[in-house]
């Protein structure tokens, strides 16, 4: 039986009428229309369903929204502001944190979470907390990249939504060491 709930996502209420064993993921995309939101894996292993809960990264595939009821919850499209896109969203583009898109909201959604908590973490630090979020096309140095440029603030200050990049940032981590060549 249908229970009507009202759900606080993104600093807006949403009134819906869900089954008891309804999941967050379904409520956000198929009831409030929020399809940032990705299924992946449907188990709560790959990351790419993650949102936060009052300050706690979730895995909306393995949530119940009747249990989200009074609580606040954070997706993907409520980090941009004003027009303006959140710090991660912007270094994902300007760093190449991104290619097919599917898993890309979880990533920035769980690098989120870990700046709410730790402002300053070391590559370490963000290597062990995004290790929930799996990737099947970049490889993970772009997204770390990507977080880590938020860390550091290296991120345009002029940087405008919309507008066409023509050129790439390539940075180095210094995370590979050098191969010498051999004759």
């Amino acid at each position: 039986m249908k229970r009507h709930i009202v759900l606080n996502v993104n600093g807006e209420e949403y009134e819906i009428e869900a089954e008891p064993n309804r999941l967050l993921l379904q409520a956000l995309r198929e009831d409030i229309g929020l399809t940032g939101t990705k299924e992946g894996c449907s188990i709560g292993v790959c990351g790419a369903c993650s949102v936060i809960v009052d300050g706690r990264l979730v895995s909306s595939c393995l949530t119940l929204a009747v249990a989200c009821q009074g609580k606040e919850i954070a997706t993907i499209e409520g980090l941009a502001k004003d027009g303006k896109l959140h710090p991660l969203q912007q270094a994902f583009i300007e760093y190449g944190g991104l290619q097919c898109g599917i898993c890309t909201p979880g990533q920035i959604m769980a690098a989120k979470a870990l700046l709410d908590e730790n402002p300053q973490p070391s590559e370490e630090e963000v290597k062990e907390w995004m290790s929930g979020n799996l990737c099947r096309c970049t490889g993970y140095y772009k997204i770390l990249e990507s977080v880590m440029a938020v860390v550091n603030n290296k991120i345009s200050a002029d940087y405008q939504a919309g507008k066409k990049v023509r050129e790439a940032k390539i940075q180095s981590l210094d995370v590979y060491e050098p191969v010498s060549k051999t004759k």
